[in-house]
């Protein structure tokens, strides 16, 4: 708390720059996941494939994932934004086939029924209907992304995670606990926002 108090500029930039990764990751994921989630959700070979595959690329640890992308993309904010979004893509795609799937067919046939185009069908019933799910994914990779971009600091990406790594770097405990602690309260602010989003949807 000391810290805090004795260094409000610091974690406000800190924050800011942690929010802003957190947030051009998760608007890149989106337009990635969106599209890609319902073609594959109206191919399951294809799907089985690619969600494979991002199954098998969530797996490599954090830490891994930098490492193996800092010879390609250097050090810096490019590095770390592609690893949090290859880390959102498989929340997000995996809720966005899940939303489109869970649409009840009788829904759609009546839609068709009454003359709507595939693409009015999708716009106006299965994405309405699959929304739910949609952004329950968007709440999850918003957690994850969180807790993940505290590593960007190892990439000389900025963030909460530099607070943390130089404070176990020069033995400062405060200041790790300061970017831990903020870290935690973006993530529950964030659920908690999500979540009563989602309910309203839901209603």
């Amino acid at each position: 708390m000391n810290f805090v108090v004795r260094h409000p500029v610091e974690i406000a930039w800190r924050t800011l720059e942690h929010v802003q990764l957190v947030t051009i990751a998760l608007a890149v994921a989106c337009a990635i996941a969106l599209p890609v989630g319902i073609f594959i959700a109206r191919n399951r070979r294809l799907g089985d494939v690619v969600l494979g595959g991002l199954n098998i690329l969530y797996t490599i640890p954090s830490l891994a994932l930098l490492a193996l992308l800092v010879p390609l993309f250097g050090i810096g904010t490019t590095t770390a934004l592609i690893a949090l979004v290859a880390y959102a893509l498989m929340i997000l795609v995996r809720n966005v086939v899940a939303g489109i799937r869970g649409v009840p067919f009788a829904l759609v046939d009546a839609a068709r029924g009454l003359g709507m185009s595939t693409r009015q069908t999708l716009w106006r019933v299965e994405i309405p209907q699959a929304l739910p799910v949609m952004l329950g994914g968007v709440r999850l990779a918003t957690i994850t992304l969180i807790a993940l971009a505290t590593l960007a600091s190892w990439v000389n990406a900025g963030g909460l995670g530099t607070l943390v790594l130089y404070g176990l770097q020069h033995d400062d405990p405060s200041r790790a606990l300061a970017g831990s602690a903020i870290a935690a309260a973006l993530a529950i602010a964030a659920d908690l926002a999500l979540r009563r989003l989602e309910n309203l949807v839901r209603t």
